[in-house]
């Protein structure tokens, strides 16, 4: 039985809210846990579907992983096997992570092709381009079967793909010499796996960079580290509440990671106030898309950290649907991230799919509530956004799609006072 949203627009949320774990910074920590045969402990871990699968996914390689808290973890990988389970990897984008490490601890890994959100073509080459260069034989069938002793070496990747980045670092912890990873991904979570492998006792240097360094150790072993806050999930709160124009307080941020998001949520209109570990979206809100100079139509687009973060375009469009001007949105990522402007039209925003990677978004628009369903993470929440700010009732189906990036986010709207209820459909 799957489950579904029913919104009821038009309700300012108030209050406070804390950020939680960021799901692309959990996913790779919990892979990384099978470098170490010791315990190793996690908090602020996300409660949420996609880490639920990945702690399964190393249940299933013979790893203990049982949550001891709310939002704490512990897992143990004394000793486990290289097979990934197919029918679990199925269901996630992130599976693909254990190959690095399975690679690096059992110099064998073999992994079924990855499940995830269809947004479009996401490359496993430059993951494989990172193995063969440290090593490894790859044979690639109905799954990619990985074999070799893995030794440091020099690795540009092709793109700075951020899952590609992290399984190279998970490989190269335990492979002799230094390997040097140019153009690697540099974004909160890539920077927070990195310090999540040196409390372990890895070496690795140049985090924050497009530039690393990791000197191959012997061996890792237990610690415990804190997953850094969402800045997805902060930036989907601000959204929201500027277009409830309601007043939130989103607490527990890390306001480093929110400089290449406010500078384009400005651009849409929305003023914050920021602090170090909290940001407040004040009421009274006058949406107004900032113009180029000239009076230029305005583009936001995303791109690689530090730019704009590909999985806040969804945002950024519901965002400009009730701002006043209009904006160009580029989304360079994924071809097919932009499919979903689809349903905000049918609640009556206007916006102009002038291909896979662009649209025009004229605004203010008066939304009204549909029935709709959910296609993947981000475009869910831009949804349950352009919901809780649009006139009647909404039903989006789908939920778990939802659920697999946000922790209990019905239960948290609804403590600011969304009407939002979870429904058997």
């Amino acid at each position: 039985m799957t489950e579904s949203f029913v919104i009821e627009g038009g309700h300012p949320l108030r209050g406070t809210v804390r950020a939680a774990g960021n799901k692309n910074a959990a996913l790779p920590i919990l892979a990384g846990c099978l470098l170490t045969g010791e315990p190793v402990h996690l908090s602020n871990l996300p409660r949420i579907r996609d880490v639920e699968t990945m702690m399964a996914l190393l249940r299933g390689l013979g790893a203990e992983a049982d949550w001891t808290g709310d939002n704490e973890a512990r897992v143990h990988a004394a000793d486990v096997s290289s097979e990934v389970d197919e029918r679990l990897a199925s269901h996630i984008r992130a599976s693909f992570l254990l190959a690095g490490p399975l690679l690096a601890r059992n110099a064998r890994a073999s992994v079924p092709p990855p499940g995830g959100d269809v947004i479009g073509r996401r490359r496993l080459d430059p993951h494989i381009h990172a193995f063969a260069e440290l090593g490894a034989t790859i044979d690639v069938g109905d799954r990619y079967e990985l074999v070799g002793g893995l030794r440091g070496t020099h690795i540009h990747l092709d793109e700075p793909s951020v899952m590609g980045t992290e399984n190279a670092i998970m490989a190269a912890t335990l492979a002799p010499g230094e390997t040097v990873i140019s153009n690697a991904a540099s974004e909160p979570h890539v920077q927070d796996l990195c310090r999540f492998l040196i409390a372990l006792g890895a070496k690795i240097t140049g985090i924050g960079s497009n530039v690393l360094h990791v000197t191959g150790v012997d061996r890792l072993g237990g610690g415990e580290h804190t997953i850094s806050p969402e800045h997805i999930e902060v930036g989907s709160f601000i959204g929201m509440a500027a277009l409830t124009g309601g007043d939130v307080t989103i607490e527990g941020i890390a306001a480093d990671d929110l400089w290449p998001v406010l500078p384009v949520l400005k651009r849409l209109g929305i003023e914050v106030e920021l602090a170090d570990h909290s940001v407040r979206v004040p009421p009274g809100q006058e949406l107004v898309i900032q113009d180029d100079l000239g009076g230029a139509i305005p583009k936001v687009e995303d791109g690689p950290w530090p730019q704009f973060p590909a999985d806040l375009t969804s945002i950024a469009v519901v965002v400009a649907t009730q701002a006043q001007g209009t904006v160009l949105v580029f989304e360079k990522m994924f071809e097919s991230r932009l499919f979903f402007v689809d349903k905000l039209v049918s609640m009556g925003a206007r916006i102009i799919l002038c291909d896979p990677h662009r649209a025009v978004v004229t605004g203010p628009a008066k939304l009204y509530g549909q029935r709709m369903s959910s296609p993947d993470i981000r475009a869910g929440m831009a949804m349950v956004i352009a919901a809780l700010s649009a006139e009647g009732r909404s039903t989006i189906g789908d939920a778990y799609q939802i659920d697999k990036g946000y922790e209990r986010i019905d239960e948290r709207l609804r403590a600011l006072g969304a009407r939002i209820e979870r429904v058997e459909a």
